[in-house]
C-alpha cells in the first residue's frame, strides 16, 4: 500500500534526519521538530486520501490547512533567525519544504519535488562546504535530508505518478457533518407569470411561417429592398466616420450611493534601517539611498550581512571573512579582501568591486550582477546558479581600463553513451 510506502520514509531516511538534527541542536533542531510536524500532518493527509474519494475543493483546502500552516512556520523561522549560526541549515530546508505541496500538483508531481530539492541545493551545498573539514555530523545532517526528499520523488513515481490518488469510494468527513448551505437572503425570486394559452395561436404561428417561406423564395429578388450604401457612408472614403466613441473606462473607485469610495491598497510595511554589529556579524538591512554605509575596525573573522538595501552604497575596510548580499536592489559594495567569498542571493542590479584579494563569488537567483576585479584577484572563482545579467570587469594592466567578460547564460547538453557533455552557447550579437 502507498500509505506503508510513505511510513516507510518516515522511519527510514527522514528519522535519521530528524536524529542528526537533534545531535546538532539549537535551531536546526526546533526547525527540525516543525518538520516533523508538518510530514505527520501529510501523512495523515494520506491516510484520508487512501480511504475516501475526491472531495471538494473547499474540503481539501481545510484537509490541507495543517500541512499548509507547518510549511508557513518553517519558512517563517528561517525569516527571524536570520543571525543564526545554522542560517544555511534553516534556508537548505525552507527552500525545499514547499515539496510537500506535490499533493495539490498534476499531472507532474514527480518533477515538482526534484525541484523543490534542487531549490535548497545551493544551501545545502554551502553546508556540505562549510563543516566538510569541521563536523561530519552537518555533511551527514545535509545528505539525510536529500535523501529524503530523493525516496519521496520515488514514492510518488510509484504510487501517485500524474497527480494524487483517492481511493476510497466515501467522501471524507471535514469538520463534522456537513450542513447544507443557507438560503439566499430575502427569499427565492417569484417565478415569471405563465403565458396565457389563448396566446398560442396555432393559425398566428402558420402565417408567420408561410410568410417567412414567401420571403426566402423570392431568390435573387430578395436583395432589392436592402438599401444601397453611398460613399458617404464609406468608412473607408470618409475618414470623419472613423473617430468612434472613446472607449469605455472603468472608474477609478467604486461608486457606493452618490460617494465614490477608491479601493483600500495594500499598503507595503516599511520597516526602519539597521546598521549594528552582534558579535562577529555586522548587520546591515533595510537602508534605501545610503551611499555612505563604511563598515570600519572589522576583524579577520567578522561577516558582513546586507539584506532588503535599495539604492545604497557598502564600503568594507580591511580584511574581513566573508561578505553577503541579500535581496538588495540596485546596491554596490566596495571591499579590500575577503578570507572567504562575497556572495549574492536574490539581487537586482548590483555591483562589486575588489580592491585586494576574493577567493569564490557566488552568486543564486540575481539579475544582474557587475564585478570589478583587482590584479592581485584575477584567480578568482566564480560560482553562478539561476541568474543573469553576470559581467566580470578584468583591469587592462595599471591603466585603470576594465576588459568587459560575460558569463554565459545558455548552455547546450548533448547526450555521449550514458553520459552528457554540457557546453556554454557563445552570443553571436
Amino acid at each position: 500500500m502507498s500509505i506503508n510506502a510513505y511510513e516507510d520514509i518516515m522511519l527510514g531516511s527522514f528519522a535519521n534526519f530528524i536524529a542528526l538534527s537533534n545531535k546538532i541542536g539549537g535551531d536546526v533542531a526546533t526547525q527540525a521538530q516543525f518538520v516533523k510536524e508538518a510530514f505527520d500532518a501529510q501523512f495523515a493527509f494520506l491516510k484520508v486520501a487512501s480511504a475516501s474519494s475526491a472531495p471538494s475543493n473547499t474540503d481539501l483546502q481545510n484537509l490541507l490547512k495543517p500541512t499548509s500552516d507547518k510549511i508557513s512556520t518553517i519558512q517563517s523561522y528561517r525569516e527571524k533567525n536570520r543571525t543564526s549560526p545554522f542560517f544555511n541549515h534553516l534556508s537548505a530546508i525552507s527552500e525545499s519544504i514547499p515539496a510537500l505541496g506535490w499533493v495539490c500538483v498534476a499531472p507532474t508531481p514527480g518533477p515538482y519535488v526534484k525541484e523543490m530539492n534542487d531549490a535548497g541545493q545551493f544551501y545545502t551545498n554551502r553546508v556540505l562546504k562549510d563543516w566538510k573539514e569541521k563536523d561530519s555530523t552537518h555533511v551527514e545532517w545535509a545528505r539525510a535530508w536529500i535523501q529524503t526528499l530523493t525516496e519521496l520523488q520515488q514514492y510518488i513515481k510509484q504510487h501517485h505518478t500524474t497527480g494524487l490518488v483517492w481511493s476510497g469510494k466515501d467522501k471524507p468527513t471535514v469538520g463534522g457533518a456537513s450542513v447544507p448551505p443557507p438560503p439566499p437572503p430575502g427569499g427565492l425570486p417569484p417565478p415569471p407569470p405563465m403565458m396565457p394559452l389563448g396566446d398560442l395561436s396555432a393559425d398566428g404561428s402558420g402565417d408567420d411561417r408561410s410568410a417567412l417561406f414567401a420571403q426566402i423564395n423570392q431568390g435573387a429578388d430578395i436583395t432589392k429592398g436592402l438599401k444601397k450604401v453611398t460613399a458617404d457612408m464609406q468608412t473607408h472614403k470618409n475618414p470623419s466616420l472613423r473617430s468612434g466613441p472613446a472607449p469605455y473606462k472603468a472608474p477609478a473607485g467604486v461608486t457606493n450611493g452618490t460617494k465614490s469610495v477608491a479601493p483600500p491598497a495594500a499598503a507595503a510595511v516599511a520597516k526602519p534601517p539597521t546598521f549594528t554589529r552582534d558579535g562577529k556579524k555586522w548587520l546591515i538591512e533595510y537602508q534605501k539611498n545610503n551611499p555612505d554605509l563604511v563598515v570600519e575596525n572589522a576583524e579577520m573573522n567578522n561577516v558582513v550581512y546586507m539584506f532588503r538595501c535599495e539604492g545604497s552604497t557598502l564600503q568594507i575596510k580591511g580584511k574581513i571573512n566573508s561578505v553577503v548580499m541579500d535581496s538588495c536592489k540596485k546596491c554596490s559594495l566596495v571591499f579590500d579582501s575577503l578570507v572567504a567569498s562575497a556572495e549574492f542571493v536574490n539581487c537586482q542590479s548590483v555591483q562589486m568591486q575588489v580592491l585586494g584579494k576574493v577567493p569564490t563569488i557566488s552568486i543564486d537567483k540575481t539579475d544582474g550582477c557587475q564585478m570589478y576585479l583587482s590584479a592581485d584577484s584575477l584567480a578568482v572563482e566564480i560560482v553562478s546558479s539561476k541568474s543573469s545579467e553576470m559581467n566580470v570587469m578584468i583591469p587592462k594592466g595599471s591603466s585603470g581600463d576594465y576588459t568587459e567578460q560575460p558569463i554565459p547564460e545558455q548552455f547546450k547538453t548533448i547526450v555521449k553513451g550514458s553520459s552528457l557533455n554540457t557546453t556554454c552557447v557563445e552570443s553571436l550579437g
